[in-house]
């Protein structure tokens, strides 16, 4: 649940911190007050764009921060945060904030982590189910229908089955589409790949040769010189009267007849000892490299030809050695598949032809199941619609397979064969119609939230807000929009903004918004009303006065409803 927001320069907010029970809120307040600002932090926290216009005048940034309780979160959520690489919870809140400046700097995180801003809206989507007076409008479109049918019958996974079947099938079409050319085209295309692996081929290529080659190179080009530098130094060591090995030989006597007269000094006629060694080995190695140098002017020509073979090799095949061996075998691969075109094909038709029995079985076992739970959720919904007023009204979920996709399964939609179309029938004795053409806002309103309340114990986001889905409905119909808030609210937070007494009066707890000038500015503040502030509250929403003050407490003394917590 959402415990903490946290809104700073937005809009008439200069800084407000609010913190939120579980449960039914309601939050309430003239209009221009400055609900909506609340709805707006929260668009923000769940990735809407960030509008510059929304920075509270005469400041440069405003940020909005948000705690919820990751007790509450499922365990959808820190999966999410190990996918991608993000902080954990820490003691036991899960934490987003969002700023961004006049000068268009937009930066966001969760749990302290700079993420993008896909990322922030992506776990928006697990976190928070958000209702506005226009929201429902969403329920008029078949697809959507069709995903609430789905998410009553728990059939997302069959959904997911069918759509990885096609998308399967998507790719080997794209296969094939690949050897499906003209014969010019394919012509063409078979030279090119047969010239570029017989020059790949040929060239023999190991991935690591070109530091050799250019080592070898190095030496060769500059063996003279190679050559000299050994020749000095073997003079030095021992090739002349003067050099480092005859002068060893006398220090060592010296160093020997100091050793006999004074014993203490033992240890450097040893050192000397070990100097010679080491400048005979030296001597060895030298002589060796020297003879080994080869001034082979047919051999560093055939360097060179390598070394410009292996740089037009990567200037057309890759970065690397490696990446043009690995171009070869891509080519190889597609020059064997080019040249058994015929093959290949059939191969791709037998595949095809498989996945689409596939998609068949899976796409009907889907219908199925979509016929099996679609009288369920009709019966349910119809009864939370008596309740709500509609006391013989009634919903169905009809299901339409069409038959041409059951034929062609690769042209289905990733949702499979089917079209859902809620059925509405708000009089007793009329036939039941398309949700689309007869439902007025108010009826909307009261079907979305029937279905939200069929809905809220397969539903696993953990808050719920409502902003003014309750226009147009009023007296019983009102009381029973509040007691159906209580309800959902049992099992996830609700917040509700509304302009109806009853509505508010059925919440756990209830907030205030005000307007106020202050220093010249116009500034909103929200407070938790109870007890005299809450009646005031509520006589203000039923249009002031000591009737309204009566009706105020005659609602605040209504039986609660299951699961609303105490003030």
């Amino acid at each position: 649940m959402l415990t903490t927001l946290r809104i700073k320069n937005l809009a008439l907010v200069e800084d407000l911190v609010l913190e939120l029970p579980p449960g039914f809120v309601a939050i309430t307040g003239e209009t221009g007050a400055g609900k909506s600002i609340i709805l707006g932090a929260l668009k923000l926290l769940l990735g809407e764009r960030a509008d510059r216009s929304l920075i509270r005048a005469g400041c440069e940034h405003c940020a909005v921060e948000a705690a919820l309780d990751a007790g509450a979160l499922g365990p959808r959520v820190p999966e999410f945060l190990q996918q991608h690489g993000l902080e954990p919870c820490e003691g036991g809140q899960l934490l987003l904030r969002r700023s961004f400046t006049a000068a268009g700097a937009n930066r966001q995180f969760i749990n302290g982590s700079p993420v993008s801003l896909s990322v922030l809206a992506a776990l928006g989507e697990w976190l928070v189910d958000m209702h506005g007076p226009h929201d429902h409008q969403s329920l008029l479109q078949p697809a959507r229908q069709l995903d609430i049918l789905d998410a009553f019958g728990k059939l997302e996974k069959k959904r997911e089955i069918f759509a990885a079947l096609l998308g399967r099938r998507a790719r080997l079409e794209q296969e094939k589409a690949g050897l499906i050319v003209d014969e010019r085209t394919y012509r063409q295309r078979l030279d090119l790949l047969r010239h570029q692996t017989r020059e790949i081929a040929e060239a023999r290529l190991q991935p690591d040769e070109e530091q050799t080659v250019e080592a070898e190179y190095h030496r060769a080009s500059n063996a003279a010189r190679l050559a000299e530098l050994g020749g000095q130094a073997l003079e030095l060591l021992g090739e002349s009267d003067a050099s480092l090995q005859s002068q060893a030989g006398s220090l060592g006597r010296l160093l020997q007849e100091l050793r006999r007269l004074d014993p203490s000094t033992g240890g450097w006629a040893e050192a000397q000892a070990q100097l010679g060694a080491v400048l005979g080995e030296l001597q060895m190695s030298l002589r060796h490299y020297t003879e080994r140098l080869e001034l082979d002017p047919d051999r560093l020509r055939q360097l060179e030809e390598r070394l410009d073979l292996l740089q037009s090799l990567k200037r057309k095949y890759g970065r690397d050695l490696a990446e043009v061996i690995e171009f070869g075998r891509r080519a190889a691969r597609e020059l064997e598949s080019l040249e058994n075109r015929g093959t290949e094909l059939e191969r791709l038709d037998r595949e095809l032809a498989a996945l689409d029995q596939e998609l068949r079985a899976a796409g009907r076992d889907l219908s199925a199941q979509r016929r099996r739970v679609a009288p369920e959720l009709g019966k349910l919904v119809s009864r939370q619609l008596a309740e709500l007023g509609f006391k013989a009204s009634r919903l169905d979920a009809q299901i339409e397979t069409d038959p041409a996709l059951e034929t062609q399964p690769g042209a289905a939609p990733a949702a499979g064969f089917d079209r859902c179309e809620f059925l509405f029938a708000p009089n007793p004795g009329e036939p039941a119609r398309p949700l689309r053409a007869i439902a007025s806002s108010g009826e909307m309103a009261r079907v979305m939230l029937a279905l939200k309340t069929v809905l809220a114990v397969e539903d696993q986001v953990p808050v719920l807000i409502f902003d003014e889905v309750d226009a147009n409905v009023g007296g019983e119909t009102a009381n029973a929009v509040g007691e159906k808030m209580a309800r959902i609210a049992r099992r996830r937070q609700v917040l509700c903004i509304t302009h109806l007494a009853p509505v508010a009066a059925a919440a756990g707890a209830h907030f205030a918004v005000t307007k106020e000038a202050k220093d010249g500015r116009t500034i909103s503040r929200i407070e938790r009303v109870d007890k005299t502030a809450r009646l005031a509250e509520l006589a203000r929403m039923l249009g002031g006065g000591a009737a309204a003050q009566q009706h105020a407490r005659a609602l605040l003394r209504q039986p609660r409803a299951a699961g609303r917590p105490e003030n």
